[in-house]
């Protein structure tokens, strides 16, 4: 008898990530979009904030450093990470949105409003959206001088 017809053939059963829910029900993250001059981030993770499933940005996605910021760049970092969400079972996100904040600027940059559209394009359902700039009560001194920036 040979060594391949005494092995009893086992079967493989299907592995499947992410929570046990039914059909049709909704299993929410935490999309985290930081949207600076200079790049975009997009940053899910669970509930609690503590396990991230996916994270990218809009530097991963293109070539030139200029195109970082691009809605185009956050479009396709958002596409990417909506397509992680629902491999693992993800079907709805709440959005907190930041842009850089403190002293600096208070509006988030040009790839924030674009990769927010494109989570909902690619079919995230959206629950709660939230602006979590971090604004001060009270805090140091603004750069630029007692004049202010002199053009």
């Amino acid at each position: 008898m040979s060594k391949k017809a005494g092995k009893v053939k086992q079967v493989e059963q299907a592995i499947s990530f992410g929570p046990q829910v039914k059909p049709g029900e909704l299993v929410f993250g935490v999309a985290h979009i930081y949207a600076s001059k200079n790049d975009t981030f997009i940053h899910v993770t669970d509930l609690t904030g503590r396990e991230t499933i996916s994270r990218v940005t809009g530097g991963m996605k293109v070539k030139a450093d200029r195109d970082e910021p691009s809605p185009y760049a956050a479009m396709l970092a958002s596409q990417d990470v909506a397509a992680r969400c629902k491999e693992l079972g993800i079907t709805a996100l709440h959005i907190k949105i930041r842009a850089m904040g403190g002293t600096r600027r208070k509006t988030f940059g040009t790839g924030g409003q674009s990769a927010l559209r494109a989570l909902a394009r690619a079919g995230m359902r959206i629950g709660r959206i939230e602006d979590v700039t971090p604004i001060p009560t009270d805090s140091t001194r603004k750069r630029g001088g007692r004049r202010g920036r002199r053009l």
